[in-house]
């Protein structure tokens, strides 16, 4: 009898989704060794494997058998996935063109020695970033550098600008999932990118402004404002934007920072300083990596708070994500002083949700924890933070989370939205 491998609910799915992987045609109580690969699109290989026995009829399901060894133990029905390994140290996995799929080569091999050599069944396994009819539209309006994502059907969808961090370029993979939960996402590139800055100094607003400014008159955007979602840096900006742009809703930062960091920020004839840092509280690990942690200055102190944002002039409600083993800054932190000072002003106090043991850089669900990787800042290896699998299993929630939000605040009738006076 073959030995067949199954992906449920069939052999593509996106990579939001979760998959139910089992083993057929075994002998009963067989023990296989299963090992996952893929590359991505620089031919970087990420690798994962782990140890199993068979039930009595020679079956196996990822979703009731432990692990017995490998990169993991216990019950994981998503282990292989959660943890696939750079070959190459400090990669990390992310998709660079959400047109095509990453393949997840997974082989079924005899026995649990350390490098098995008989092979059982092998299969591939389509992991996608564009649902069925979601329609991917480059835009270059203007100075604007990004990819507008509709959902299928006839709009017009609720509106979200997703900005990540301070690695640049031009990031759809986040915009490109949640626009398959029926929003009209913009991924916005704001430096490294084509004919944008190659680094990341002096920041306009007005660039921003002009993104809102295109998605607010888009035909296919709902309307009255529009929803913006950050990661690290992009959350501070996404702070900036709250706070000084017309036309925002509801704001999701993603370990971000109450001040304004890396460069100064310009908005007609305002200046945001940048929120400085000391070069002796850079911690280096014993085994050679960068920990942040410390190296920014205190955002409450002189003169430093003169980087500090003024949200209480933003609009609509914030949810701050926050990782509490963050070690790129004091994420945690950050969220209480934008607490303290919306509700000092008489503001409404922000949704703030922390996960324990969550690092610094958290994804969409389903991809691997990236604990360590080389800065695109720093140019060195930092530690992020994070233990693996509380990691993992916060990033499945706060994708939850994030929808919910958004779906709350830009769907519904009762839209907290109110213009500035």
């Amino acid at each position: 009898m073959a030995v067949l491998v199954n992906f449920t609910p069939g052999p593509r799915s996106l990579w939001d989704e979760p998959v139910a992987i089992s083993v057929h045609g075994l002998t009963p109580t067989q023990r296989v060794t299963l090992h996952a690969s893929l590359r991505d699109e620089k031919g970087e290989l990420f690798e994962s494997s782990a140890h199993y026995q068979a039930d009595t009829v020679g079956q196996l399901d990822l979703r009731k058998a432990p692990a017995l060894g490998g990169s993991y133990r216990g019950v994981e029905p998503m282990g292989l996935f959660r943890t696939l390994q750079p070959q190459k140290p400090f990669e990390r996995l992310v998709k660079r063109d959400v047109q095509t799929p990453f393949h997840m080569d997974l082989e079924v091999y005899e026995g649990h020695d350390p490098q098995p050599t008989k092979l059982l069944a092998r299969v591939v396994h389509e992991r996608g970033f564009l649902g069925p009819g979601v329609r991917r539209i480059p835009v270059r309006e203007g100075s604007v550098r990004a990819t507008l994502f509709l959902p299928p059907g006839t709009g017009p969808f609720p509106g979200i600008i997703d900005l990540y961090g301070s690695g640049g370029g031009l990031c759809e993979y986040r915009a490109s999932l949640l626009a398959g939960h029926d929003f009209a996402v913009l991924a916005l590139a704001y430096f490294r990118f084509e004919d944008l800055p190659e680094e990341l100094n002096d920041i306009h607003l007005e660039y921003f402004e002009e993104a809102l400014d295109y998605m607010l008159k888009h035909p296919e955007v709902k309307g009255p404002g529009i929803g913006l979602l950050g990661f690290s840096k992009g959350g501070d900006l996404c702070l900036s934007m709250g706070s000084f742009l017309k036309g925002i809703t509801a704001t999701v930062l993603i370990n971000g920072c109450v001040a304004n960091t890396m460069t100064p920020l310009h908005y007609k004839e305002m200046t945001l300083p940048d929120l400085g840092n000391d070069l002796e509280r850079l911690k280096v690990t014993e085994s050679g990596l960068v920990d942040l942690t410390d190296f920014w200055n205190n955002p409450l102190e002189k003169p430093n708070c003169q980087s500090l944002i003024p949200i209480e002039k933003a609009q609509g409600p914030f949810l701050f994500i926050v990782g509490q083993d963050d070690h790129n800054w004091k994420s945690e932190a950050y969220a209480c002083i934008a607490s303290e000072q919306l509700q000092s002003h008489g503001k409404e106090k922000p949704q703030i949700i922390c996960y324990p043991k969550t690092g610094h850089c958290i994804e969409p669900p389903y991809f691997p924890p990236c604990l360590i990787s080389v800065h695109g800042m720093v140019g060195r290896a930092v530690f992020w933070g994070g233990e693996s699998k509380a990691h993992f299993m916060a990033q499945v929630e706060i994708w939850e989370q994030i929808q919910t939000f958004f779906q709350r605040y830009l769907k519904s009738k009762e839209s907290t939205f109110h213009n500035k006076m």
